[in-house]
């Protein structure tokens, strides 16, 4: 049976996450002090010292993020693991998907760095503030959600924004769009059953039609670095299929940036594919909550501490 790694998105971070990986392996180190020369700025020391505030900014984490997943596949590897004859596919979470193609060597880790500051940076630059929203709709299916987007978007073209962002499995949902539509939306949903309608304390409309100067902007960033093949094929965010071409990779990051992030689909497909267990690289255990409430059967384990590395080695022989 086949493993798979995935890597966390924005959410999972948490100020001192990747510390004790720096400290115990000088190949995590190096990751950091990697990102910190990409970004010309010491981000390692807003990533263990805080403030929380500040390592939350979309610009801030996505990054960050980044270089705890690859700190945690750098300690593996310092011990003789190889992706390549280990793993059978790589996935990530929205910003997860630039930490499991650096891992597999689609793109350097300076690179994914510096494409993931242009990232943030572009997607909250895509909306005013007080624009738009989110929010996470609770125990309701995917089809009254829909028609709930659907109704509330009826008007203006910009204004009328409302979509699904995240599927994220286990009944959540997360909508986003222009404000005024997803608040409209969260209000029919609950009309319609739902648990919850929880609008999200977010800086911008992610996943929207919204996003597409951003989109934009990483289309124009793709084009301007090295793109490799990946030793290890990519499940995609968008499509939920595997590839391992890199034209095709760097379209799907672009379309990533409006598109839905189909995470749900995506433990189904690893299901369905053979994979039995699920490692999830890096900050937190919120990807290994997910697939336990999608698919029971799929194993799950966290690799982000110096104790989980060793434990992942002994599991993977």
């Amino acid at each position: 049976m086949a493993v798979a790694f995935t890597f966390p998105g924005q959410g999972s971070q948490a100020v001192g996450m990747g510390k004790d990986l720096a400290d115990a392996f000088p190949e995590s180190r190096r990751i950091f002090e990697e990102v910190d020369a990409a970004l010309g700025e010491k981000l390692s020391n807003l990533i263990w010292e805080g403030p929380e505030e500040t390592l939350t900014l979309t610009a801030n984490a996505q990054p960050a993020l980044m270089a705890v997943s690859l700190a945690a596949i750098r300690a593996l590897e310092s011990r003789g693991f190889s992706l390549k004859d280990k793993v059978a596919y790589v996935a990530g979470h929205s910003l997860g998907e630039y930490s499991a193609l650096a891992a597999a060597g689609f793109v350097s880790v300076a690179d994914a760095a510096r494409l993931l500051r242009i990232r943030g940076n572009a997607m909250q630059a895509a909306v005013p503030a007080g624009e738009g929203a989110m929010a996470a709709i609770i125990g309701l299916e995917q089809a009254d959600v829909e028609a709930a987007c659907t109704e509330a978007a009826k008007g203006s073209a910009r204004q009328s924004v409302c979509q699904i962002a995240n599927d994220n499995g286990g009944g959540q949902l997360v909508i986003s769009g222009a404000k005024a539509a997803v608040e409209l939306a969260a209000r029919l949903c609950t009309e319609k059953g739902a648990k919850r309608a929880l609008m999200l304390q977010v800086s911008a409309p992610f996943h929207s039609a919204l996003m597409k100067p951003a989109a934009e902007i990483m289309r124009e960033a793709l084009a301007g670095v090295a793109k490799n093949r990946p030793v290890v094929p990519v499940v995609s965010n968008v499509t939920v299929i595997p590839t391992s071409d890199p034209d095709e990779i760097a379209r799907h990051l672009v379309e990533q940036v409006t598109g839905r992030v189909r995470w749900r689909e995506t433990v189904e497909w690893f299901g369905a594919n053979g994979v039995a267990t699920l490692y999830e690289i890096g900050a937190g255990k919120v990807l290994s909550g997910l697939a336990r409430r999608i698919n029971r059967d799929i194993a799950t384990s966290a690799v982000g501490t110096p104790a989980d590395v060793e434990a992942a080695l002994t599991a993977l022989g």
